[in-house]
Order: structure tokens, then sequence, then C-alpha cells
């Protein structure tokens, strides 16, 4: 037997202990607490418990999709109704949240997984690791451990092997050393077993992941279109108070040259160098118009010398590692960019931050963008209410990109931006 695949056996006989603690402990705890808690709401304290059980429950269901995925790399689909933001809170805010928490189907599934998981979950769990015991102190029983414990109570079973002499004692140090190869070799298949078996109780119907992702995809069309017309209203405005407003100062200027150029040329040189001023004062305000539609150094370096030059300009000292093997989709880019200046001018102008680390890079993998900003101000930012950040996630929606933040009060700050895309041209744009 290769040393890997023995490693692997131990490995997978470990990971099935812990599973079988969580399955016994954690799931059969939670199963009696939601069954008492339904049991309680006629007198209106299961209402306010159920709100803290629920999000309690997926959180184990999501430690067993994630030890799922990163130890057998079985993906496990959720599709959690995602509840709306209740400004209210207190006790109304609890039992609302409740009643939708009762009237999604993930619920349903999560609570009626939790009961046989604490029974076949723990069996399929608890069996890696009882191959490699038993077959051990099969070993053991057979080396002359039997002669003490046969003299004390007689004939001793070791699993289906009654041990009364010596040749019945290598039966068991036999199949014991078979049950402790055959674990070594299959334990790794036993521990997906198990995930397969949750999969099936707790992995999201097929129909039901199209419909969240059609109800996703219409709300994040409706966010797309209100917002591409609140930045073209937003163009105008520019337009008409700063470059238009100069232009028509300057024309005003020119004309009054016009008329001085021959009766008062010194008063026809002044509001030629004042047209002048305005022109550039126009020039300048229109490449930071369309610096703020697709700034040119994104359009021509890319997304990792776009986000270093905007770095440069931050007055916080900013320290970025990007890692791209190559462009991405301009649109994807631009939505970046822009996602990455609104975080650093946030945790600049608000959350105080001496300093801000930013981290991009693109997965080939799971082929998505990932950015992480990371600032040591005082924290409090959330995805609550109308928040800059919630705006940000919802303009992210559009490319089916995700938005997490992560800021307890006092800091640090992180925030971590993922969005699905392709590279459309190799390389080592924007590589450190």
């Amino acid at each position: 037997m290769r040393r890997e695949q023995a490693r692997g056996g131990l490995l997978a006989a470990a990971q099935g202990l812990l599973l079988a603690l969580l399955s016994i402990g954690v799931s059969l705890t939670l199963f009696t607490l939601f069954v008492v808690s339904l049991a309680l709401i006629p007198l209106g304290l299961g209402l306010l418990a159920i709100p803290w059980l629920v999000v309690a429950i997926r959180a184990h269901a999501n430690l067993r999709r994630a030890y799922a995925s990163r130890w057998c790399g079985i993906d496990i689909p959720v599709a959690y109704r995602q509840l709306p933001h209740d400004p209210r809170g207190g006790l109304a805010g609890q039992v609302d949240r409740a009643i939708q928490l009762l009237k999604d189907s993930a619920t349903w599934r999560d609570v009626l997984w939790l009961l046989p998981d604490a029974v076949v979950g723990f069996l399929l769990a608890v069996l890696p690791f009882g191959l490699l015991s038993y077959g051990l102190w099969g070993i053991v029983l057979a080396s002359g451990v039997w002669i003490p414990i046969v003299h004390a109570i007689g004939t001793y079973w070791w699993v289906f092997v009654p041990v009364s002499g010596f040749l019945s004692s290598l039966v068991a140090g036999a199949c014991g050393l078979a049950f402790l190869l055959g674990g070594l070799r299959y334990n790794p298949r036993l521990v997906e077993v198990h995930f397969h078996f949750t999969r099936v109780l707790i992995g999201a119907p097929e129909k039901q992941l199209l419909a969240q992702r059609v109800a996703r995809l219409q709300e994040t069309r409706h966010d797309a279109v209100d917002d591409s017309a609140a930045e073209l209203r937003r163009i105008e405005r520019d337009l008409h108070d700063g470059a238009q407003a100069r232009l028509v100062a300057m024309g005003m200027s020119l004309g009054a040259v016009e008329a001085l150029i021959e009766k008062d040329p010194d008063q026809a040189k002044q509001l030629l160098a004042q047209a002048r001023a305005n022109s550039a004062e126009a020039l300048t305000e229109l490449r930071d118009l369309v610096r703020g539609i697709h700034p040119p150094v994104l359009a021509e370096r890319g997304l990792g010398d776009a986000a270093r030059a905007l770095a440069l300009r931050m007055q916080v000292p900013v320290e970025v590692d990007v890692e791209l093997p190559g462009r991405l989709e301009e649109p994807v880019e631009a939505a970046a960019y822009f996602a990455v200046s609104e975080v650093l001018t946030n945790a600049a102008k608000h959350a105080e931050a001496e300093r801000i680390w930013l981290d991009i890079y693109y997965n080939r993998k799971d082929r998505s963008l990932r950015i992480a900003i990371t600032d040591d101000g005082k924290g409090g930012a959330s995805l609550e209410g109308g928040s800059g950040l919630r705006g940000l996630e919802r303009r992210l929606g559009a490319f089916d990109g995700v938005l997490a933040v992560s800021s307890p009060v006092g800091g640090p700050t992180l925030v971590t931006i993922e969005i699905p895309c392709n590279l459309t041209r190799l390389g080592q744009v924007g590589a450190e």
C-alpha cells in the first residue's frame, strides 16, 4: 500500500470522526430545539427563537457544504431565499423575519435533514474511524491480549468472531488486518458517501436554482437600467454645469474681443487671456468626465495598472498586489475598476483608515475575478439599508458578482468582490 493512500485513509478517519461529532451532537441538538420552538409558537416565544435557530441551522449546513467541497470536491447547491432588509427591527421585525424564514422551503429542507443526519449520517461518518479502530483492536487481540480477557470473562466477541482460544484469536487478527487495510484504502470513499447522502437531503433542486437565478437576473436587470439612467443624468448635469458653461463664457469673451480689438487692444488682450483660461478649464473638466466614464489607462493597460494608478491618487497609502494572467472582458474590467474606486474612497473618507491593502487576482479554476480590499479603519460598514455598498452590490449583480463585507466595530474592514468572467487575452497584463 502506498504511503499517500495510507495517509488519505487516516485523514478520512479523522474527518469522519469530526463529521460524526457534528451529526450526533449539533444536528440532534438543533433539531430538538427547533421542534421545541415550533411547539412554543402558540405562546409567542417560538417566533422569537426561530430566527436565531434557523441562522444556526444554516450555518451548520453551510459548514457541511464547505467540508464537502474542500475535502471531496462535492458541490452541494444552496438556494436560500434572500430576506428583505427590515428597517423596523425590534420585536415586530423579529416576528416578520421568523415568518419569512418559515415560508422558505430551504429552511424545511435543512430541518428535515437534521434527524437523518443524526442517525444515518452519524453511522456513515463513524464507519471510517470504526474500521481502523476495530482493525487495530483485532490485531491487538491476536497478539496475546485475548488470553487475560478470556480467562476473566470467558468467550469474548470481537465483531462477529467469538474469541475463545488461539485459533479464534488468529481469525480475529486476520479480520482485523483486513479491516485496517480496507479502511486505509476505502475510507475516503466512505466520507464521500456521507457527503452524497447530505447532498441528496439539503442540495437545492435544479428547478429551484433556476427560478432563483431568473429572479436575480430580473432584479439585476432593473438595477442596471436604473444605474444607466442615473449615470446618463450625471453626465448631462456635469456637461451642462461645467464644460458647457465655460464654453459659452468663452464664446461671449471672443465676441467681446471682436468688438474691442481695434478700439481697446488692452481690454481685448485681457478678454483673450480669460477665454484661454476658460478653454483650459473646460478641457480639464472634459478629461475628468471622460475619465469617469472609462479611464484611458483602463482601456490601454488593463485593470491592474488602472488600479495602481487609482491607488497613487489616494490620500491614504494603498498597497496593491495584482495577479492577472491577461485582460478581462471590458464590461467586467470597468465594473471592477469603479467598484474598487468606490470602496477605496469610502475607506479613505468614512473609515478614517491610515493604510489600505488591495489584492486583485484571477482564479483560473473557478474562472472568476476576486478582489479583496482591507483597511485598518474604525469599521462598522455594512450592506444594510441604503448604504453605498448596498448600491455597489446591486450594480455588481448585473454581472452575477458577489460582494461581502466583514467590518466589526473598531475594524479592520474587509470587502471582498467576486465576479465570474473569462480572459479575453492572455499575457502578463497587470501582473506584478
